[in-house]
């Protein structure tokens, strides 16, 4: 079991900026990569960033360049500083770990957040 505990969501005005944590504890040791999600209003979770236990980074197009995930791999904490924040940026934002097994089979697992509101104003 990996277990997600998500913070630093709040209100900011367009234009701020804000920085999630997400503390992984429990088998950590199984986790092979983690990110943050999204659900807008209305909308579907999206995939916003995602760090790889190797260091690759993915993010979503209408971050790039205004969102960074970064990973503190000693105390498996993965953080996510928000820039240029936007009204659109609006969401639930939420912490996934993707985990491996090995029995009976390879397989992964994906832990999630309680999740944090972010509101930008405009």
């Amino acid at each position: 079991q990996v277990r997600l505990v998500e913070s630093g969501g709040g209100l900011v005005q367009a234009g701020g900026s804000l920085r999630l944590s997400c503390a992984a504890s429990g088998s950590t040791y199984r986790i092979v990569a983690m990110g943050w999600y999204r659900q807008p209003p209305g909308k579907q979770r999206e995939l916003v960033a995602e760090t790889s236990s190797g260091g690759s980074t993915n993010y979503a197009d209408s971050v790039k360049g205004r969102f960074t995930i970064s990973r503190d791999s000693v105390q498996n904490i993965v953080y996510l500083q928000m820039n240029s924040l936007k009204p659109e940026d609006t969401a639930v934002y939420s912490c996934n770990a993707r985990a491996k097994y090995f029995t009976p089979r390879y397989y992964e697992n994906d832990y999630w957040g309680q999740g944090t509101q972010v509101t930008v104003s405009s």
